[in-house]
């Protein structure tokens, strides 16, 4: 029911033939860049604040031009570039066709394509945060253009590594600072095989043919990922040619290849892989977690085994829930099971009331577990039915197998989005007012008075969409139960590895379990979690402990979600409202291979993580009872 800024996506295209063989095959030597711009319209669910690509031309002489880049801001930001982009390439009009022309002529008619959606997680806009980032050298072979789907929790450590080493980033974000110090080690990486060049009596072109032809991007990236701490997926091509993906070893975020006798693919997710090429699911190939497929200057690919995987990997479950798209095949499936894993909090908070409820969602991302909730329920209703005629002893007359077959699933369209709010009006209740008509609803869809309403959500992170329009607008409809659902457990905790979840008092169930606490009289018990964090505050992040899991310790998941529910009642609401949570096992039921949970349970798989949460915590009390002694 309320957008989560999250991370971003990448698209990654190899051609492996010359530009003529795609001419020929394709009907366009555009074929790479066509196909770029298809995965990237694919990926737009995962970053709409800004889009770039970059082309690497490898067939480019001294004084040519042979690495292109193009950024934009905005949710329109794949059209401008591509716009840009083929209006660069239309000045060439007459030449068009001719592929061999455009290989080393014309602008983004390249061997190697990268393009990136952003979504910004740590507030810092501006064209210059847009990727692909781009370092230049006069040598192509330490060039590196880089982008990624990722947030680095150590970035004072990483900064203070470069500066230790001379260096002075113009720009303080990990993405810039990840730029600089792969960049080091491309510099180290090219010095020494520099000075093996020299030593076999190589001199001037041979020079740098033999480094282009030895880099060893294996080395640049080991070097430089030892201090990485997050969660990451970063993607990066070299002026001459060298290309990779690279994927962390908790295997957070996520990133998918094919490869044929034409192109190497990568992407974030699988269908954009399927979709764009028309493959099968199985064509598709996870990148595993601490792996990197590494191209070669000459095309040829391999993969390699940069730092070893966790112990244990905790991909993104929210990836599964919420982010991909439901087209995967194994996402469809899961977001199903988590709506048919809810099936029976719903029946005891309906009183099973099959026939005086109806079933609904919000918003479109919460459709897949609509279905298997009403599934599910239907599974339940056709068992009861068999029961009932069972339990008759005799051969039933008609009218009552009609009235026991009446009992039916009842599915509305309750609400939808009717306006994007204008922001003109900023403060006050005139505001709020123009919140409450963000969702329009289906007059007529509930029996006033006699119908529950189900409406089940992807998640509740924030609560303030609920609160001053959908539980108002619903409220419109006046059902006698309205029981709000949601496939995720309760989230608790921030996210620091790309999803923009980071501060405190952003979190309703955190507010609830607060809230709770200060009621029982228990303002000391949260001062000493503040004091025990700001004890550890020295200590090296290995060594820190998430104290913060000590806040929700009192309390049942139940307990949590009916304070929730009194703190999310409008004053104007009359419905009486529940809300229903996933549970922790019916995640881990619905997402085997996903089990990345730390937004609900605290547990964060990267020591950066758990130095975050105790800083976002302290920053919390500080700023929120500030008047309070502390």
């Amino acid at each position: 029911m309320e957008t989560i800024k999250h991370e971003c996506g990448i698209a990654l295209i190899r051609l492996l033939k010359p530009l003529s063989y795609y001419q020929q095959k394709y009907g366009s030597w555009t074929y790479g860049l066509n196909e770029l711009y298809l995965m990237m319209e694919k990926e737009r669910n995962r970053g709409q604040e800004g889009a770039g690509l970059a082309c690497l031309k490898m067939k480019a002489k001294a004084g040519e031009e042979y690495l292109f880049r193009e950024r934009a801001e905005g949710s329109g930001a794949i059209n401008e570039i591509f716009d840009v982009v083929n209006k660069k390439i239309s000045q060439y009009q007459d030449k068009l066709n001719d592929a061999d022309y455009a290989e080393r002529n014309i602008p983004f008619a390249g061997e190697i394509y990268m393009g990136h959606l952003r979504y910004s997680t740590t507030g810092k806009n501006g064209l210059s945060y847009v990727h692909p980032f781009l370092r230049r050298n006069n040598w192509r072979a330490r060039n590196i253009c880089l982008c990624g789907n990722f947030n680095m929790t150590n970035v004072d450590e990483i900064f203070a590594e470069l500066t230790s080493k001379g260096q002075h980033p113009r720009i303080y974000s990990d993405t810039y600072i990840i730029l600089e110090q792969i960049g080091h080690r491309l510099d180290r990486e090219s010095e020494r095989l520099f000075a093996i060049a020299q030593e076999k009596g190589l001199e001037g072109m041979a020079i740098t043919h033999f480094i282009e032809d030895n880099l060893c991007i294996e080395n640049v990236l080991r070097e430089a990922s030892c201090l990485w701490d997050g969660g990451y997926v970063i993607s990066g091509m070299t002026g001459s040619g060298e290309t990779f993906v690279m994927r962390d070893p908790w295997g957070i975020r996520t990133a998918f290849y094919y490869t044929d006798q034409e192109k190497i693919v990568v992407a974030s997710e699988r269908p954009v892989i399927q979709t764009a090429f028309d493959l099968e699911v199985n064509d598709v190939v996870e990148l595993q977690p601490g792996q990197a497929i590494i191209i070669g200057k000459n095309g040829e690919w391999r993969l390699s085994r940069i730092l070893e995987p966790a112990e244990k990997t905790t991909a993104c479950s929210f990836e599964r829930i919420y982010f991909s798209r439901s087209s995967d095949a194994d996402i469809y499936l899961e977001r199903k099971a988590l709506g048919r894993n809810l099936m029976q909090q719903i029946l005891e908070s309906i009183g099973y009331d099959i026939q005086n409820t109806v079933f609904s969602f919000i918003p479109n991302t919460a459709e897949v577990a609509f279905y298997g909730m009403t599934e599910a329920i239907e599974e339940y209703v056709c068992e009861n039915k068999l029961k009932r005629i069972q339990s008759l002893g005799r051969m039933p007359n008609e009218q009552e197998i009609l009235d026991i077959m009446s009992c039916r699933v009842r599915r509305e369209k309750v609400a939808h989005k009717d306006i994007k709010l204008r922001t003109f009006i900023t403060e006050g209740k005139s505001r709020n007012n123009l919140v409450a008509h963000v969702y329009d609803i289906t007059y007529g869809s509930l029996r006033p008075g006699i119908d529950n309403l189900v409406i089940i959500d992807d998640s509740i992170v924030r609560g303030t969409t609920l609160k001053e329009s959908i539980i108002r607008i619903l409220d419109r409809l006046h059902p006698k139960k309205m029981v709000l659902v949601s496939s995720s457990p309760q989230i608790r905790y921030p996210d620091y590895y790309g999803i923009d979840m980071s501060s405190m008092h952003e979190f309703i169930a955190f507010r609830a379990a607060v809230e709770l606490l200060i009621e029982n009289g228990q303002w000391e018990y949260i001062h000493n979690i503040y004091l025990k964090c700001i004890a550890q505050r020295q200590l090296p992040a290995k060594q820190m402990v998430n104290y913060v899991k000590e806040i929700y310790a009192p309390f049942t998941p139940e307990d949590i979600s009916r304070k929730m529910a009194q703190m999310l009642r409008h004053e104007d609401v009359r419905s009486d409202i529940e809300i229903v949570f996933q549970t922790l096992e019916g995640l881990h039921r619905a997402c085997p291979d996903h089990q990345g949970d730390w937004y609900f349970t605290g547990n964060y798989p990267t020591p950066g993580g758990v130095r975050r949460i105790n800083e976002a915590f302290i920053s919390y009390i500080e700023e929120t009872y500030h008047d309070l002694k502390i």
